[in-house]
């Protein structure tokens, strides 16, 4: 990849339970499309030389060695549920033979969750080469990554602090990662005007009570009005060929493996 470009790699595009889901015989469970195999809800971003890993959920081990994933060069939260964060032993394989810690970006009350979580991690005494070496950057407002703006974005998601990210490239390129939502507060729906790429949760087509239906869904897209709409954090309720047949023009629904160039 040269340093002018960028991608956005879907590693997860499940919800919690990820799909299939344990012991379910539902029509999408039992589906044969790849696209109905949904890990949990994570993506990588590549900008030049710099790869950003945006939350380490249960499946990362799986993801990466999927995706043939080496090197993370920092990692970013969206909150502390456990879907998002359980998978952060697996970091180490992105730490051998580093000395350097691994920069670790999130709100301030998900980095407190982390540290009761991996304590040994973010111990003064870890010292062995290779586990992973946590440096905690607490996220409070908009900060650069090799190229990259990068906005924390406030959202509504049950009872948990969570945030999505706004992505700007040095060319201007504007894309949005929201996958847990159930409501986007006033000032943060101010930041998302002349966006090229809007990533959104869309949970299923009932209403949920911390997650964002398909209409809820669709609804903030066509406000918003971006170049393009990927859904994501999708439940075992939708089937991937018949969501994406009613889906109006410039949306779509996001897979595990979609990879999308931002640029």
């Amino acid at each position: 990849m040269s340093a002018a470009e960028s991608s956005l790699l879907f590693l997860g595009t499940g919800t919690s339970v990820g799909v299939p889901v344990i012991g379910c015989n539902c029509d999408v469970c039992r589906s044969s499309d790849p696209r109905n195999n949904r890990t949990r809800s994570s993506v990588l971003i590549s900008h030049g030389a710099i790869t950003l890993l945006i939350d380490s959920g249960p499946d990362l081990r799986e993801q990466a060695l999927r995706e043939k994933i080496t090197t993370i060069d920092a990692v970013l939260y969206t909150h502390s549920h456990l879907d998002h964060v359980v998978g952060f032993d697996e970091l180490r394989a992105f730490c051998w033979g580093k000395d350097a810690p691994l920069p670790l970006y999130a709100t301030p009350a998900c980095l407190d969750v982390l540290k009761g979580m991996f304590g040994w991690a973010f111990n003064a005494e870890n010292t062995h080469r290779g586990y992973v070496k946590p440096d905690p950057r607490p996220v409070t407002s908009t900060f650069q990554i090799g190229g990259l703006a990068i906005t924390p974005l406030p959202v509504e998601h049950g009872g948990v602090e969570t945030v999505g990210y706004l992505f700007e490239t040095d060319a201007g390129f504007r894309t949005a990662y929201l996958p847990d939502v159930k409501r986007i507060p006033p000032e943060t729906m101010a930041l998302l005007g002349n966006l090229d790429v809007l990533v959104i949760d869309s949970l299923r087509d009932t209403p949920h009570s911390t997650h964002l239906s398909v209409g809820e869904a669709l609804e903030i897209s066509q406000k918003l009005s971006p170049r393009r709409t990927l859904l994501t954090h999708i439940s075992h309720d939708l089937g991937h060929a018949e969501l994406s047949a009613r889906l109006p023009d410039g949306v779509e629904v996001a897979c595990d493996g979609l990879r999308i160039q931002l640029a």
